[in-house]
């Protein structure tokens, strides 16, 4: 470890507690918590981990090399949402980091995150820029959004303002979480941090990429794809259909009307659409059925909550519609994508 490495503490009070959601990831969050103990920051730090009901080592591994850390062992896989509102209810920081098993902290990280949370006027959300652990490469400065919230990787260096950070490594005050009321526990995984930083900007707050550091991520490490593999985009059925279900329900959530009205029957029929033009190339309705009526068929049997979620949070706005838009560019990104890499592999 650094000669100058940060301190982990279980006693006294933490500035930020450091929260990881850990399932079957024993080959890879050994570098995560030594990426954390070697941050060049002077004040305690707190280390809490949910394991998932893993199957593999991860428990041992983490109480014998890593006995300082806060270790949850679930008996039942609850899924991503859920293991992050149980630690980040035990969590004693002033802030919070939620911290992926498979990503790994720049060593002035942390120092970067708390130096701008503590001079910043307001509480706000932060990330910083993400690189692919296997190649270094920049994958994303956070990201904006599509009409239809399909992620927009932001790579200019000059933009901090941004739609959303990932979830992979995302800073936010415990207050700002709490007011929020953490993630949505049925959504199980993935769009949990879009719907976060979306409801932070409905509600007036900074969601922001800080232009220094950065975080080393495995991506798709956790449920597979999600990433391009000699210039093809490779994704899977889990991935996809939590996908489309997640960013559906936070588009009806969290859009502006009269807005939504507008992008909702556009963004059905474009689902529909796609899901059969796909199962079509691909010779089988597979794709149609798993994926796309699947999102449909939740979006519906989820209509009375989804109602209820959006009158609640719609009323607490703050912002303009034209405030909630700036991060939004509206060519569909998936056309770009389409255009630049092909028909995507699923498996």
């Amino acid at each position: 470890m650094a000669q100058d490495a940060a301190a982990v503490t279980s006693a006294g009070e933490p500035v930020c507690s450091i929260c990881i959601a850990n399932y079957n990831g024993a080959a890879v969050i050994g570098p995560c918590l030594e990426s954390i103990y070697d941050q060049e920051f002077h004040l305690p730090l707190e280390i809490i981990i949910h394991d998932d009901a893993s199957t593999d080592t991860s428990v041992d591994f983490i109480r014998h090399r890593f006995p300082d850390v806060t270790l949850i062992v679930s008996e039942s896989n609850v899924g991503y949402c859920v293991s992050n509102n149980r630690m980040v209810s035990r969590a004693r920081g002033r802030y919070i980091l939620l911290l992926n098993n498979d990503a790994a902290l720049h060593r002035d990280a942390v120092r970067t995150l708390y130096n701008h949370a503590e001079r910043y006027p307001g509480p706000a959300i932060l990330g910083l820029p993400q690189y692919d652990m296997q190649t270094g490469e920049l994958i994303d400065r956070g990201s904006l959004f599509d009409p239809f919230l399909n992620p927009v990787p932001n790579l200019d260096p000059g933009r901090t303002d941004v739609g959303m950070v990932m979830g992979a490594c995302l800073w936010i005050p415990k207050a700002l979480w709490e007011e929020l009321g953490g993630f949505p526990e049925w959504f199980g995984s993935l769009a949990e941090d879009m719907y976060l930083c979306c409801l932070a900007r409905l509600r007036g707050y900074s969601v922001m990429v800080l232009p220094g550091s950065g975080f080393d991520h495995w991506i798709g490490k956790s449920l597979g794809g999600g990433k391009v593999i000699q210039n093809s985009l490779m994704t899977t059925y889990r991935r996809r259909v939590l996908s489309e279900r997640n960013k559906s329900f936070v588009l009806l959530i969290c859009c502006p009307a009269p807005v939504l009205y507008l992008l909702l029957p556009v963004h059905f029929l474009l689902l529909a659409a796609e899901g059969m033009i796909l199962s079509l190339l691909k010779g089988s309705w597979r794709v149609f059925y798993e994926i796309y009526f699947s999102c449909l068929r939740s979006v519906w049997g989820k209509r009375a909550c989804l109602s209820r979620v959006r009158r609640n949070i719609q009323s607490s706005r703050r912002v303009s519609s034209g405030k909630y838009f700036s991060a939004h560019r509206w060519f569909p990104y998936k056309l770009e994508m389409l255009a630049k890499h092909g028909i995507p592999s699923i498996r």
